[in-house]
């Protein structure tokens, strides 16, 4: 199970026994006409900001993996049909900002954040697998092609 679940299944467990004991009961809320009683908000978003920062790591950690196989294998083995499609100027600013993003992402070394480092190792190893599985050419033109979906994802995410 992730370090990000984990946390979240924690966190259920400890709302759930927190409206059991008394003492533990934090505030009431009104939503419109609904009352919600027991709810310290603090602690929610110290909860979400746990969970947060472990699927920021994540995250981190997936891209760094991405943008190296990307430039150690796709863009390393595209670069023949670049240029005979005259394309260098481009495809070397595109190379060149994965490296710089690359060497700008610095995922953790930190002992907790092995779990994380695991669980983005994984995701990576399923996609670099199921690339393997593919013809070489097939491939490389579909890795190319999705491109704008890794940028994609990573403009979504790193703009919260």
């Amino acid at each position: 199970m992730s370090s990000a679940l984990q946390t979240l299944s924690c966190l259920t467990l400890i709302l759930l026994l927190w409206n059991q004991v008394p003492g533990l009961q934090g505030h009431e809320f009104r939503f419109g006409p609904c009352r919600v009683e027991g709810v310290v908000l603090p602690e929610l978003w110290e909860a979400f900001r746990a969970v947060k920062r472990a699927v920021d790591a994540e995250s981190c950690y997936l891209a760094h993996s991405l943008l190296k196989f990307y430039l150690d294998t796709v863009f390393k083995n595209y670069y023949s049909k670049i240029a005979k499609l005259k394309l260098i100027k481009e495809f070397s600013t595109l190379a060149n900002n994965f490296i710089a993003i690359t060497s700008k992402l610095q995922p953790s070394k930190d002992e907790d954040m092995l779990p994380i480092s695991g669980s983005a190792r994984r995701r990576f190893l399923l996609f670099r697998r199921a690339y393997k599985q593919m013809d070489t050419e097939a491939a490389l033109v579909k890795a190319f092609g999705e491109v704008d979906i890794l940028l994609t994802w990573m403009q979504k995410f790193y703009q919260l």
